[in-house]
């Protein structure tokens, strides 16, 4: 994950992840005003882990067990990772893929739009079903975590090896 681009192309991609954070928004809080809650959080859940199986069949050579080569296309593909996500991997072997963002552009995002702790959190799972799609569709399996009030960073991303491992 080499960052090679410059402070005006960074500030271009984080204007464009503040405006995928505030779609999410919207669409939440229009979904919530209609439809309640739950039913808003679960259809969003569902349209985002939707574009994650879209995105997900770029990493199905790699299912349903090289972890090391999914990390490796997986991380290589963020486009300036180290400086929007600012990603850990705390684990790379045979059981588990176990990556942690100590940032990330949507809940930043969110947060400087004033939202509220327990509305970052319920846009965190919305979006990080995406998460699950690209994973499961992949041929993995996915155990991640979102972010919470009170915790640092953002999400935590566990993938271990699909059925078929």
């Amino acid at each position: 994950m080499a960052d090679k681009a410059d402070d005006n192309t960074i500030n271009l991609l984080r204007r464009a992840f503040a405006m995928r954070a505030a779609a999410y928004a919207y669409m939440f809080d229009t979904l919530r005003e209609e439809l309640g809650e739950e039913k808003a959080l679960e259809l969003g859940m569902k349209a985002t882990r939707r574009m994650g199986e879209d995105m997900g069949r770029n990493f199905k050579d790699y299912g349903p067990g090289d972890l090391n080569g999914l990390k490796d296309a997986f991380l290589g593909g963020i486009i300036e990772g180290e400086r929007m996500f600012s990603p850990e991997v705390r684990r790379c072997d045979g059981e588990e893929l176990e990556i942690y963002f100590h940032r990330c552009p949507l809940k930043e995002a969110w947060q400087e739009m004033g939202r509220s702790d327990e509305d970052v959190r319920k846009l965190c799972r919305m979006a990080g079903a995406i998460d699950t799609g690209l994973f499961t569709a992949a041929g993995f399996t996915f155990a991640g975590e979102t972010w919470k009030p009170g915790e640092s960073g953002c999400c935590r991303l566990r993938v271990l090896p699909g059925t078929a491992a």
